[in-house]
């Protein structure tokens, strides 16, 4: 090799050793900063006196084809420990060719019809709901969205009418699983529930950071929804509206005793399926919110906007974690095994899993989760590694907004939960 060569040989050589340098810098900080959050969480949820019902609400369910599963939502809204003239029902049946909106009318709910296959999704189906509510003019104090696979605790009312009256006006509540036991892929999904609700959703709460919608069992200040517009039309509608709501300066707030039940694909293809449409969405809102709310952060000198910005950041720091380590296992040359040993010692990745496995324990005792559930910790490494590879079909996809809708295989009623709970 002559000189040139050479120089151009070590020039690279340098730049990759810099490269692989600030990718585990990134990723030391990262850890770090989700141990903190993660220690923040594991304190006690202080319950708030419930205070006399006052706020009006809306509650919305936008539903497409959802026969199989919306009329135990209905029956379990009407159940709730509320008085009833302080709430009214919608449904959108949305691009429905089954039998919803019937289903939706003899349960009692107020239902409209949409019609659009143009502008297909959620998102979409919420904002037309909201217009129509709006033309109402009638006195809500917030709007309550759920979806029509849900199951809510018959107190959620009493919860958010509290964090309402005591000034919040985005509030999220606390997203479980109506189905936790049914399969691997489920107790998977629910474990990944209780740790954000705790580890993430919680530790933020303490410490005075936004919270995150997590696409149901999310309140909304009704002034602030006509004022700001929903404007959300992302896969991941949910963080795409927190992520503007926190531009205008208005964090999430959560609520801890605020329960709803979710239902989760029974298989791991569907459930592929839904992750990804929720990783395009999630890289679809970092691109559009990541660098505007960091920059804000910092001229604001305001931790809330930058913590928002680093969860938008999440899946390209998982990226990065995998090219490291892709790096480091097949070319394992010289060069990355010296950066991972003097950078990032391989006992530090170590405490972090042990700390984390001793963090989902303390928060499953904190959250009284039955022992049955520790069982799915044995296969939930697997279905955490999943994310990689469809993290990276997200980013590939990610200007694709084609909605995916999630099959249903069971009803479950109010009264299956509480007895299986």
């Amino acid at each position: 090799m002559d000189v040139v060569g050479v120089h151009l040989y070590n020039v690279i050589d340098q730049f990759a050793k810099y490269i692989l340098v600030i990718m585990q810098l990134l990723m030391f900080i990262y850890a770090v900063y989700y141990v903190f959050l993660a220690v923040r969480g594991l304190g006690r949820s202080k319950g708030t006196p419930r205070l006399v019902p006052e706020k009006m609400f809306a509650l919305v369910v936008a539903a497409h084809n959802e026969e199989k599963v919306i009329g135990p939502l209905l029956e379990n809204l009407n159940m709730l420990e509320y008085p009833k003239e302080l709430y009214d029902v919608y449904v959108v049946a949305d691009n429905c060719s089954d039998e919803t909106a019937a289903i939706s009318r003899e349960a009692g709910a107020n239902v409209f019809e949409r019609n659009n296959l143009v502008d297909r999704g959620k998102g979409y189906a919420l904002e037309w709901l909201f217009d129509q509510i709006f033309a109402l003019d009638k006195p809500y104090d917030g709007i309550v969205i759920f979806d029509a696979d849900n199951l809510v605790k018959k107190d959620f009312l009493e919860v958010m009418n509290t964090k309402m009256m005591q000034g919040c006006q985005i509030v999220q509540g606390y997203l479980d699983t109506k189905n936790p036991y049914d399969t691997w892929v489920t107790n998977s999904f629910a474990i990944s529930f209780w740790m954000v609700n705790r580890m993430l959703q919680l530790a933020r709460h303490h410490l005075g950071l936004s919270g995150l919608l997590a696409g149901t069992g999310m309140c909304i200040s009704y002034p602030l929804l006509q004022e700001m517009g929903w404007g959300a039309h992302s896969l991941s509608e949910d963080l795409e509206f927190s992520a503007r709501a926190l531009m205008r300066g208005v964090k999430t707030e959560w609520a801890h005793d605020a329960v709803v039940y979710d239902e989760k694909p029974l298989g791991f293809g569907q459930s592929c399926k839904q992750r990804k449409r929720w990783a395009q969405g999630h890289v679809d809102v970092s691109g559009n919110y990541l660098w505007p709310l960091l920059h804000k952060g910092i001229r604001e000198k305001k931790w809330r906007y930058i913590d928002t910005a680093i969860h938008l950041f999440q899946p390209h720091m998982i990226m990065i974690g995998t090219m490291v380590l892709l790096i480091d296992f097949f070319l394992g040359s010289a060069v990355s095994h010296t950066l991972m040993t003097d950078i990032l010692p391989p006992f530090f990745w170590q405490a972090v899993l042990v700390a984390m496995a001793l963090f989902t324990v303390v928060s499953f005792t904190r959250d009284r989760i039955p022992l049955r559930a520790y069982i799915g910790l044995i296969l939930y490494p697997v279905f955490m590694y999943t994310w990689i590879p469809i993290l990276a079909a997200g980013f590939a996809h990610k200007n694709r907004r084609e909605w995916s809708h999630t099959e249903h295989s069971r009803s479950l009623n109010y009264t299956d939960i509480v007895q299986d709970g």
